[in-house]
């Protein structure tokens, strides 16, 4: 059974920092590609960071220079570190092996002075 499970959202002052995240289990992890998605009220889930089981990574526009994606093999988990974070960055967070779907219950991220 693939289990995913998302933490270290939260409220944060605009322009603070969060680190998210997201523990696999039930999956040969080090094989997939994972995605950091993001839901906000309203609107479509998007797909803000992606890192190759090589460590090629590419960014969500909006987000460049800002959010760094990492992962680490060993521990079946991958990161996001988020910094300079704006009241937009508020929402749910999501990660997810690449072509699958399979999800976690995300995190709350929430960006507000």
């Amino acid at each position: 059974q693939v289990q995913l499970v998302e933490s270290g959202g939260g409220l944060v002052q605009p322009g603070g920092s969060l680190r998210l995240s997201c523990t696999a289990s039930g999956i040969i992890f080090s094989i997939y590609a994972m995605g950091w998605y993001r839901q906000a009220p309203g609107k479509q889930r998007e797909r803000v960071a992606h890192i190759s089981g090589d460590d090629r990574t590419t960014y969500l526009d909006s987000v460049k220079g800002r959010f760094t994606i990492s992962r680490d093999n060993a521990k079946n988990t991958v990161y996001l570190q988020m910094n300079s974070l704006k009241p937009e960055d508020t929402a749910v967070y999501y990660c997810n092996p690449i072509f699958t779907n399979y999800w976690g219950q995300g995190t709350q991220v929430t960006v507000s002075s």
